[in-house]
Order: structure tokens, then C-alpha cells, then sequence
């Protein structure tokens, strides 16, 4: 993405969180994300929907053996008639659900919301089936019924979308929110008077996923739940290289890790050669979230984006109803809320999914592990965000299920992460990547090396910059550092062992520090550099500096016992 392009995003981003926080006077942060979502959801499928529509009619207007859709102007007696199929055409539900867009009726279409929304209370929309007119309640009444209207016309949504009327905004502002997302070209940007190469699909995108991390940060430590840092998510998906497979996230919360997923098979597309749209077609995301607010939340964040998803019946407790009980996944990333104490359930006592050991009852830490272990392929790998307490921790059998899943040859890298990543929590935190494959393993078309026996610990602590007074994260270049390592690790070519930064260790050495997987015991400390001053002449200045401040604190400590004394103080 060049210069002018993100300009343009951030200019967007400014003037839709600058409408949309005119909300919180009304509503706290848990609340109108719902209602801003919920018109952004709303804005891209009738975007995409239209835009589909534009692609059809030029279809049945060409001439083309090859072309299937080929309306000829011939069959019909005259022009009227010629247009009138064509707009019935259009209104064909299987043209849409071929392209993997979503069906919008009239009623639910922006073009109708927006026309609508600024009729007086009481006004005549249209006529129901039944021939009876309906009229306009409020505008959020006229939100809702689109919303609705949407779910009964895809089976994938249904209870998905959130409905608004319940928060009992004023009309006004809801017409003003809806005049500036119309106001807004999702499908013709430009900037200065330039057009810019961004389609209506990755600006709405990158919206729905800016006013994620804006809600989360709004709502503190709530929002974490449903939000995980781009840059961690970025950084997981791009060392484990899911080019095609089944992607599974057991805590999903809005479902950050399947669309930098989707992002990454974009990305790569030009340097690993292939078609970003047919590479998509061999990914397949799966989910579950407990959540009920959350999991409609990854719904719709997977529809703007147009990826296809299995999120289960429901929302739904991981352990104690597995949504995906058969599933047996390539890829498992996931960024579960660390050291949960209320898990367990006497019903999980005997659960097979405790190969390793039953995790305490007290911290669902090893519990997540072992779940994502036993959903994982017998050629598959997975990374999952953990407390750093996981890589030390001996309570409550803890260290027996590390030192077991240690032997096993199951853990493949631990990355230690800098602190103040996240917006909820400032538990320092630590990245586990494991795979039940380390003879070799394949990336694309390429053969991972034999790494049994072999543990790589790489410390990134040192590594991002401060983006405000609270907050870290990482560059890009920071990513390519760690994930290019753990590439060359796994290559076997161009890695080495950087003193403070990564290490390539085996078992006898992890049993020395008694299975322990903090990486700082490992990696050693940064070599210092050589500033070139000789040792006697440093040494000769900093004792001259030294005596220096000590003559000047004995200086000051007489000058306040002067000062105290003069007040009738003595020391």
C-alpha cells in the first residue's frame, strides 16, 4: 500500500470515529459498537451486493460465445421490455451466492436506507407482502427490518446481526451517521483529485478493523476480549505460513487471526507466484467463541471481508461444548484469556483431550493447550498467546504437563514478547508454537529440515516502539526479524544463534534449567560493543566522575543541614 493510500485510510478513519464517538454521549463503549458495526456490516454488503449487480448487467449485455450470461437484445420486442429482464435478472438470488456475495433484498439496500431514513415518522415505505402499507416507526426500527430482512435471506447470518432499537438512539443522529457513510465512496476513492487502486472490500475492511481496536481501547480491559493487536496476530499467522488448510481459533473473539490469514495469502501472493483469489479457495476457517455479542461480532467481520466460515451452531464454552469435535486442524492460533480460574467443570475430569496431564483446576493456561494439541493434525502446527507464567510455573501439576508435552518433541519456539502490547491486560506474555511434526513439514512446496531434539527460543523483548504514552508495537520490520528467524531455524539455512536474541538448543539443555522455557535463560545477554576507549583511561574518567558527585552530594548535604537549621531544625 503506497503513501497516498494510507493517507486516504487514515483521513477515512478519522471522520468515521469522529462521527461515531458522537455516540458515547449516549452509550458507553460495549454498546455503540454495535450500532456503528452494525452500519458498516450493512454499508459493505449493499456495496458488494451493487457492485455485483454492475458485473452482471455488463454481462448480459456481452456478446460472447463463452459468455453464459448473454442476454440478447434480439429476443426482446423493444427497448422497454429489453430492460425490464434485465432488472429482473438482477433480482436472481443464485447470480449472487455463485460469487460468494451476500443476497441484500430492497428493503435492506443503502440506497433505500439512506432515501427512507429522512422521511417524517409515520411516512409510507412500501407495501408488504399481504399489500399492507408500512410505515416508518424510527429510524432505527428502519435499521433493524434491514438487518433482519438480510438474516432471513442468508441462512449463514441467521441470529448474527445485532439489532440497535434497543439502545433507543435519537433519529437525528443515526441520519447523521448514515449520511456520512454515505457520504463516504467505498467504491470510487480518491485523494486530491487522484483515484486510488483500493476496492470497496479492503477499505471497509480495514474500517471494521480500526473501530475494533478503537472499541477495545474505549472499553479497557473489557474490550480484550473480543480483540487481540494486530501486530501479535500478524506476527503468529506470518510464522506459521498458512498458505492452505484448515485454520482453527478455539477463542476466535472477532476473528483477527482468520483475516490476517486472508490478508497473508494476499501478500504473498506475487513472491511465492500463484492467484491470491484461487489460493483462498483451499483456506478454511473454523471458530468458537463463548461470547454470544462476540461471536456475532467475528460473523460479521468474516462477512465483510468475504470469507467463508464454520463458527458453529452457536456461541459456546470450548471445553464444555466443542463445536468442532471431529475437526483435526493444519493451523491453530489462538489468544485465549490468560490464567482463567472459573474453567473447569467435574464433567472434564476424565476428558481425552488431557494427553498431557489434567490441568489445575485453578488456570485454564495448559487446558487451552492441550485442547488446540488435540484439534490439531498429525502434520499440523499451532502458536498460541499464553501468560509467561506458562513457561515457568510449576503449581498445581503445571511443570509435569510442560516437561511432558518437552519430552514429547512437541514445542517448537518459545518468543518471549515485550510488555504493554495490550490494551486489557499488562501481563507480560510469551508466544508457544508447537507442532506434532518436526521431522519436516512442508511450506507450500517446501521441506522443513528433520528438528527433532531441537527447542528454538527467541527473545523479543527488546524489540518495538512506543506508538503513544501507553502502548507498544511491533514495525514490520520487527515480524520479518522474528519470523524470517524461525523460518531459517526451520530451513536450516542462514540461521545462527545471536547472543541476547535467539537460541538453538536441545533436551539436555532445557533439562538444565529443570524444563523451564523462559527464553532469557538461553538466549544470553546482547554483546556489548566495543566503544574503543581503552580500559585504564575509562576506568581513570568515571572514578574522576565518581569523586566529582560525591563532592557535590556532600556538598548539598551540608547546604540542607544549613538551610534546616536556620528553620530551627537540627540533624
Amino acid at each position: 500500500m503506497d503513501n497516498t493510500e494510507q493517507k486516504f485510510l487514515k483521513q477515512l478513519d478519522d471522520k468515521l470515529w469522529k462521527a461515531a464517538d458522537k455516540l458515547r454521549a449516549n452509550l458507553d463503549a460495549a454498546n455503540y459498537k454495535h450500532v456503528v458495526l452494525g452500519l458498516i456490516f450493512l454499508k459493505y454488503v449493499s456495496d458488494a451486493f451493487e457492485e455485483r449487480q454492475e458485473q452482471l448487467l455488463e454481462l448480459f449485455k456481452t456478446d460472447d460465445e463463452d459468455n453464459l450470461y448473454y442476454l440478447p437484445r434480439d429476443d426482446f420486442d423493444s427497448d422497454e421490455e429489453y430492460q425490464e429482464a434485465l432488472t429482473e435478472e438482477l433480482e436472481v438470488l443464485d447470480y449472487y451466492r455463485e460469487a460468494n456475495v451476500f443476497w441484500v433484498p430492497k428493503a435492506a439496500r443503502w440506497s433505500t436506507l439512506k432515501e427512507k431514513a429522512v422521511l417524517p415518522i409515520g411516512s409510507v415505505l412500501w407495501q408488504d407482502d399481504a399489500g399492507n402499507d408500512v410505515k416508518l416507526r424510527s429510524v432505527s426500527w428502519l435499521i433493524d427490518n434491514a438487518l433482519e430482512e438480510i438474516e432471513k435471506s442468508n441462512s449463514k447470518l441467521k441470529g448474527i446481526l445485532n439489532r440497535i432499537s434497543q439502545y433507543q438512539l435519537e433519529n437525528e443522529k443515526l441520519i447523521g451517521l448514515i449520511n456520512t457513510f454515505s457520504d463516504t465512496s467505498f467504491t470510487k476513492p480518491e485523494l486530491g483529485g487522484e483515484r486510488l487502486n483500493l476496492q470497496s472490500k479492503d477499505i471497509l475492511g480495514h474500517v471494521y478493523e480500526y473501530f475494533l481496536g478503537q472499541f477495545a481501547l474505549a472499553e479497557g480491559k473489557q474490550g480484550g476480549q473480543y480483540y487481540t493487536p494486530k501486530s501479535i496476530v500478524t506476527l503468529i499467522v506470518e510464522m506459521l505460513q498458512p498458505y492452505s488448510g484448515r485454520v482453527y481459533d478455539p477463542a476466535m473473539g472477532s476473528g483477527g487471526f482468520f483475516v490476517s490469514s486472508d490478508k497473508f495469502i494476499e501478500e504473498h501472493a506475487k513472491e511465492q507466484h500463484y492467484d491470491a483469489s484461487e489460493q483462498r479457495k483451499h483456506i478454511s476457517v473454523y471458530g468458537q467463541e463463548s461470547n454470544p455479542t462476540t461471536w456475532r461480532l467475528a460473523a460479521m467481520n468474516m462477512a465483510i471481508r468475504g470469507i467463508d466460515f464454520n463458527f458453529g451452531k452457536k456461541n459456546a464454552d470450548s471445553f464444555l461444548n466443542d463445536q468442532h469435535a471431529d475437526l483435526r486442524a493444519d493451523f491453530v492460533m489462538a489468544n485465549p484469556p490468560f490464567n482463567v480460574k472459573d474453567w473447569w467443570n467435574e464433567s472434564l475430569a476424565d476428558d481425552v483431550r488431557w494427553k498431557y496431564g489434567t490441568p489445575p483446576k485453578g488456570n485454564a493456561n495448559f487446558a487451552w493447550v492441550q485442547h488446540m494439541l488435540h484439534h490439531l493434525a498429525p502434520t499440523g502446527s499451532m502458536g498460541i498467546l499464553l501468560a509467561n507464567g506458562s513457561m515457568s510455573s510449576n503449581t498445581n501439576n503445571e511443570g509435569e504437563i510442560r516437561k511432558r508435552l518437552i519430552e514429547e518433541d512437541l514445542v517448537e519456539c518459545m518468543v518471549a514478547l515485550p510488555g504493554q502490547l495490550f490494551t486489557n491486560t499488562q501481563i507480560p506474555a510469551c508466544i508457544w508454537f508447537l507442532t506434532k511434526d518436526k521431522a519436516n513439514g512442508m511450506v507450500r512446496n517446501e521441506k522443513k529440515r528433520d528438528r527433532r531434539g531441537e527447542f528454538l527460543f527467541i527473545d523479543a523483548r527488546e524489540l518495538g516502539y512506543m506508538k503513544d504514552r501507553v502502548l507498544r508495537d511491533f514495525t514490520n520490520d520487527d515480524i520479518a526479524k522474528v519470523a524470517d528467524t524461525f523460518h531459517q531455524w526451520q530451513q536450516g539455512e542462514g540461521y545462527e544463534d545471536i547472543a541476547g536474541f535467539c537460541k538453538s538448543v536441545n533436551l539436555d539443555d532445557i533439562k538444565k534449567h529443570d524444563f523451564v522455557l523462559t527464553p532469557g535463560r538461553y538466549v544470553g545477554a546482547k554483546e556489548q560493543e566495543d566503544d574503543g576507549e581503552p580500559f585504564n583511561e575509562k576506568m581513570a574518567r568515571l572514578t574522576a566522575q565518581l569523586s566529582e558527585q560525591f563532592a557535590e552530594s556532600e556538598r548539598l548535604e551540608a547546604e540542607i543541614k544549613r538551610n534546616l537549621g536556620g528553620l530551627g531544625y537540627e540533624l
